[in-house]
């Protein structure tokens, strides 16, 4: 009996135990996933890339870089950032909107590899239209229509959304589905007229007539006037597509005529930063004449900036210069400097791609370029700040 009674305890105790750990189990929160920890390649950049890092300034740049054309430099300081998987800024790596804007930005600065190798890592794309449509454009402009139309077939949400309606009936043509084609075109147009996939598509089911011109604002649009066989390089492009078009070509030092720019350039690639060459710039700078005086001065900011020793002579002469432009709001330079000097690496390359994207494909003048460059080499982002130092130097030829 007393046997019994202990059992009977013991067994009490541990269902008692058990409730508890199962009550605990139970109302443990899963934690969502991090969407920017899937990276592609190797970039060189750390895992805790994103540390600190402002959210509210990812959610305004990162999608930004998807539809401004950025300079060289930028490019590669976008691919690289863009491309590496770390824990994203505080409270946006769970945000499938800002990870689809991430891909999307990726593609368009020429990473279409990458961000189709993150995708694919990525799960469940089936539950994030967002996400998913970045999957199925990756596949559209690599011209892997069966793909994306795997992509569209495995959607569980947001199937009705015009995208995906748009895409369905160009799958459904692709499988031999002429008639549901058709309703789901008719359907798609009904719910919002588009002229220009309604001409390619409308030519697609024809199996005939006039397509009009070639058209390339997406995956989509891209894949259908390739389809069609019209002449890709009479239309506008958008950067996702065009990066597709036009690869980037092998890089290449950049020559000058100047033997005192050209040595610039050279120490610039071969990270050299001597006080010699520094002098040798501001001298040129003071010798020269007209354009070319102005040019002189832009190119030992620049060095300078990238951290060439600066004796007091060329520290006073720089000091007089007047020719370098500015256009940069002062603020965003604030936050930038803010950022570097907390060594910030992932919000400082945000803010010098949100200066560079305004400033376009030639990049941003000589005053906003050299905070720049000085922010990215404080950050740790050296090699990037060799880039932007480069491209500007270039820019004085």
């Amino acid at each position: 009996m007393i046997l019994f009674r202990n059992f009977v305890g013991l067994a009490a105790v541990c269902s008692m135990a058990g409730a508890a750990l199962a009550q605990e189990v139970a109302v443990t929160p899963l934690a969502a996933p991090d969407l920017f920890s899937t990276g592609a390649g190797d970039g060189g950049l750390p895992a805790d890339l994103w540390r600190g890092a402002s959210a509210v300034t990812a959610r305004r740049v990162i999608p930004m870089l998807a539809t401004k054309p950025l300079s060289p430099a930028a490019e590669g300081l976008a691919r690289r950032v863009l491309a590496t998987g770390a824990a994203g800024p505080d409270g946006a790596g769970s945000d499938p909107e800002l990870a689809a804007a991430r891909v999307a930005a990726l593609t368009a600065v020429g990473g279409a590899a990458a961000a189709g190798e993150i995708l694919a890592r990525t799960p469940g794309l089936e539950r994030s239209p967002e996400l998913a449509r970045g999957a199925a454009e990756a596949a559209l402009l690599a011209y892997d229509a069966q793909r994306a139309c795997e992509i569209s077939r495995a959607l569980a949400v947001g199937r009705d959304d015009i995208y995906w309606l748009r895409l369905r009936a160009y799958c459904q043509h692709r499988a031999g589905e002429a008639g549901a084609a058709q309703l789901t075109f008719d359907l798609a147009q009904g719910q919002s007229r588009d002229a220009v996939y309604g001409r390619l598509m409308g030519a697609k089911l024809a199996g005939g007539g006039d397509p009009g011109a070639a058209s390339l604002r997406n995956g989509l649009d891209y894949a259908l006037s390739r389809d069609l066989g019209l002449d890709l390089s009479a239309a506008k492009a958008a950067p996702a597509v065009a990066a597709i078009l036009s690869p980037d070509a092998p890089e290449a030092l950049p020559t000058a005529d100047d033997p005192v720019l050209a040595e610039a350039m050279l120490a610039v690639a071969e990270g050299r930063l001597e006080a010699a060459t520094l002098e040798a710039l501001v001298d040129r700078a003071l010798t020269a004449g007209g354009r070319a005086r102005g040019k002189a001065e832009n190119a030992a900011l620049i060095f300078a900036a990238l951290g060439a020793p600066a004796s007091p002579r060329a520290r006073g002469e720089m000091a007089a210069f007047t020719d370098a432009e500015s256009k940069a709001p002062p603020a965003r330079l604030l936050a930038l400097d803010l950022a570097a000097e907390g060594r910030l690496m992932g919000e400082t390359a945000l803010l010098a791609l949100w200066v560079s994207a305004d400033a376009g494909t030639a990049g941003p003048p000589t005053g906003d370029r050299t905070r720049l460059i000085r922010a990215l080499r404080a950050a740790g982002l050296e090699a990037d700040a060799r880039a932007y130092a480069l491209e500007g130097l270039a820019a004085q030829r």
